[in-house]
């Protein structure tokens, strides 16, 4: 027997449907170890007197987990247990921390990652699995090292100095920073008052054209009016029509914030229901990874589009499109698309076929 460990209980009766019966999987259910508090003597969990070394313990509500995800991988045996959570930096992390708990040596480990959980993708990852991204694993240590460091020392001192509540962190204090020095850029602003110049003009056929003044603004009320004066009895004419096709390409495939930004302003969905529902659908094998700023697909992806688009509407309606990332993005994986271009719905509840559609 094999053990597939992944995150999510909600991913387990698709993956062992497309592994089949030598394979187990199950669940970690997140995070399974966390750095350790102590009121008692203060600790935050991070040793700042030894090199800032992170102490960590298992979280009380996943000992049972443990215990459960323990009897599985010794009946499976080291060699037998692959790591299939998620293909990020938390679930880099997570894998790393099931190595300590199940007595896993990470540096010879299964770490298994797919991008949709689909059977294809499934039995590539088994077929390719690799060691657990130590770098990775380092870089999440650090984030969370510096959340504990930043909330836990600065909050208590906000909330004692300035107001009861108040907290600090190592992304809302840099996003309120940012809030600050926007709001006094806005105060700095020193109005400069124009006056644009705007009409209707009626042709000899009785049609009505609106039209506008090209040129600077007057830069009071009175140049304004006495220009109107002037011109006010004028006869216009149209001195030369341009025309020209407007191309208008296609809006660029989902990154996370893109799809969380549709889903507010079509639906009506709140943020957290929009990622939930995105998360639903991953998990049922419908949709891509979706933490991503990625807004390009893959080759393959790419291949399945066209195969697609030909086919329900001629292959003269295709263009493969190469779309510029935002400057800084990471593109570990693609934008989230579907897995099956065939399917024009997906989801097991009206409100999730509404968000597919």
């Amino acid at each position: 027997m094999k053990l597939i460990i992944v995150e999510s209980p909600n991913k387990i009766k698709k993956i062992k449907g497309y592994a089949g019966p030598e394979y187990e999987v199950a669940a970690s259910v997140g995070h399974i170890r966390d750095l350790v508090v102590n009121k008692e003597t203060g600790s935050i969990g991070v040793d700042r007197e030894h090199g800032h070394a992170l102490i960590y313990g298992i979280s009380a509500d996943k000992k049972d987990v443990v215990a459960n995800l323990r009897s599985k991988a010794k009946a499976a045996g080291p060699g037998n247990v692959y790591l299939a959570t998620d293909p990020d930096r938390e679930g880099e992390a997570i894998a790393w921390h099931l190595c300590q708990v199940l007595g896993l040596d990470p540096r010879t480990t299964k770490r298994i990652t797919f991008q949709e959980i689909t059977e294809k993708a499934i039995w590539a990852a088994l077929a390719a699995p690799r060691l657990i991204d130590m770098p990775l694993v380092s870089a999440q240590e650090g984030r969370r090292a510096v959340d504990r460091l930043v909330g836990f020392t600065v909050s208590p001192v906000l909330s004692r100095k300035i107001a009861q509540g108040l907290s600090a962190g190592r992304v809302q204090s840099v996003a309120v920073r940012l809030i600050v020095e926007r709001e006094r850029e806005i105060q700095q602003f020193s109005d400069r008052f124009t006056v644009p110049v705007v009409a209707t003009v009626q042709t000899s056929h009785g049609e009505q054209l609106s039209a506008r003044r090209t040129a600077e603004p007057f830069a009071t009320l009175a140049e304004g009016q006495a220009y109107l004066h002037r011109v006010g009895g004028s006869p216009f004419g149209v001195v030369s029509v341009e025309k020209k096709p407007v191309e208008r390409p296609p809006q660029p495939a989902f990154s996370t914030s893109t799809l969380q930004q549709e889903g507010v302003k079509k639906l009506r969905f709140k943020v957290q229901k929009v990622s939930d529902l995105a998360q639903k659908l991953f998990e049922e094998g419908h949709i891509t990874y979706i933490r991503t700023d990625s807004v390009n697909l893959g080759e393959e992806a790419t291949q399945q589009a066209q195969a697609q688009i030909t086919a329900q509407f001629g292959a003269d309606q295709f263009q493969a499109r190469q779309t510029k990332n935002k400057d800084g993005a990471q593109e570990a994986h693609e934008a989230i698309r579907p897995t099956h271009w065939e399917t024009t719905t997906a989801g097991d509840t009206p409100t999730s076929r509404r968000f597919t559609d």
